[in-house]
């Protein structure tokens, strides 16, 4: 399966970091605006409505209409692992994993980890994806990184511009 990773270093503490990456406020922040994706709903594990912080067992469904050319495409993203979950303290590192439960993918996976290195946090973000149209989406896995690398670079670049780092 084809895996598209970026990694940077943010002028901050990891508890910082974690915490803005934990929350529905931090994925508009960092989502690139020619993306133009709209929240449609939050969940939290016990079915409350727009939780504070999204843990394990949190979904959103949200809609992205990248570049707004294409149809308007509809996900549900799921966190399916977190550690530390909940408010816990965060000690030397952290990480949360979303995947897709209903989106334009065949399977998309997107690991966030943290590391902390002194005052500051290198920020990991690894996604294993397929595309569609079975074998024909196959083959062109490995070229889609090239659109993939626009978003995270963003996403990286607003992460570093919110904690000072550029």
């Amino acid at each position: 399966m084809p895996t598209y990773r970026r990694r940077t270093r943010i002028a901050a503490p990891i508890d910082h970091v974690w915490a803005f990456h934990s929350t529905v406020d931090g994925l508009l922040e960092l989502t690139p605006e020619w993306m133009n994706m709209r929240i449609e709903a939050v969940e939290g594990p016990d079915g409350e409505r727009d939780p504070d912080v999204l843990t394990t067992g949190s979904r959103i469904r949200m809609s992205i209409r990248p570049f707004g050319v294409v149809p308007r495409q509809r996900w549900i993203s799921r966190i399916v692992e977190r550690e530390p979950d909940g408010n816990a303290p965060v000690e030397g590192s952290a990480y949360f994993v979303d995947d897709m439960v209903d989106g334009p993918f065949r399977t998309w996976e997107h690991t966030h980890a943290f590391y902390a290195d002194g005052n500051e946090t290198v920020l990991v973000d690894s996604v294993e994806y397929r595309l569609p149209f079975g074998a024909l989406g196959d083959a062109a896995g490995p070229f889609a990184k090239v659109g993939f690398e626009g978003m995270f670079r963003d996403r990286h670049r607003r992460t570093a511009e919110r904690f000072g780092t550029e």
